[in-house]
């Protein structure tokens, strides 16, 4: 009896497909949404499924007419990457060769994106999805919205205007932060490019050309997240009514946020703030 009792509870705790979308439409999401997830599916707790299951959920949130687009970045193929600096240290020169000999170079198609969590491949990998070319940011949708909001991600711009993040600030997304912070909020990043003359700095990563595998060098915007925690707090902070719900799904608090008034106040915040770091010498980006 109690093997029974205790596998009652168990299934009681797993979150499934209808209490989970019940949780993302009490949370604020609605038919039509454009959303930019960023989801730790560790902190929902057991979910039925996974993290298909947690994609069918946000599938039946937003409906038929509604787009989901995650990040899909591959920094596993550069040798520029904090990623990178983490997978050599320590090692000889040999074997740092043979790392960088073994770096496969991005494929839209079937390239993973492995750091970007299960929920991120579970998008890029289900039928009918798209991804950006960039082969360094690149983004998955899933949706009538997807090949818009995808096409013309330039090579050189990981995360400004000619990128998915700018297609999302016209189209008035939503950012549904399920689980985790503002530290892993990207649409920030397109602050970063707003800002009056952002720090530039040098990328190289392995891309395809003609059929043959190279590195390839290029010049862009400074990525740094290392303050995004700090601005998220600031921006609720200040945040119009509307602008930020918060609610919770299974276990995890959860977020779910204007792009637009997000991205406006992280260029505002970021060009006080970096100006006041770079005054007081401390280094832009990684």
């Amino acid at each position: 009896m109690d093997d029974v009792l205790d596998a009652d509870v168990l299934a009681a705790d797993v979150l499934g497909a209808a209490r989970t979308t019940e949780a993302l439409t009490a949370l604020g999401v609605r038919p039509g949404d454009v959303l930019l997830v960023h989801a730790s599916l560790r902190s929902l707790g057991p979910v039925a499924d996974g993290a298909r299951g947690v994609l069918g959920a946000l599938r039946r949130a937003v409906g038929p007419a509604g787009t989901l687009v995650v990040p899909a970045f591959t920094p596993e193929n550069s040798d520029t990457s904090p990623h990178y600096r983490e997978r050599v240290r320590g090692l000889d020169a040999g074997a740092v060769d043979a790392v960088r000999a073994s770096m496969e170079p991005y494929d839209p198609a079937v390239t993973p994106a492995p750091s970007m969590g299960a929920l991120a491949e579970a998008v890029r990998t289900a039928a009918g999805a798209g991804r950006s070319a960039h082969p360094q940011t690149s983004f998955a949708a899933l949706g009538p919205d997807a090949a818009r909001l995808l096409a013309g991600h330039r090579a050189d711009c990981h995360l400004g205007e000619d990128s998915p993040l700018a297609r999302l600030y016209e189209a008035d997304a939503r950012i549904l932060l399920l689980g985790t912070g503002y530290a892993t909020c990207t649409a920030f990043h397109l602050g970063e490019y707003r800002m009056p003359g952002p720090p530039r700095r040098s990328y190289r990563c392995v891309v395809t050309s003609r059929g043959v595998r190279r590195w390839w060098e290029y010049e862009d915007v400074a990525l740094d997240d290392g303050d995004f925690a700090a601005l998220g707090a600031a921006f609720e902070d200040a945040a119009a009514d509307g602008d930020v719900r918060a609610g919770q799904v299974g276990a995890a608090a959860c977020r779910l946020v204007r792009l637009r008034p997000a991205v406006d106040f992280a260029t505002d915040w970021l060009t006080e703030h970096r100006a006041a770091e770079r005054r007081s010498g401390r280094p832009d980006g990684s």
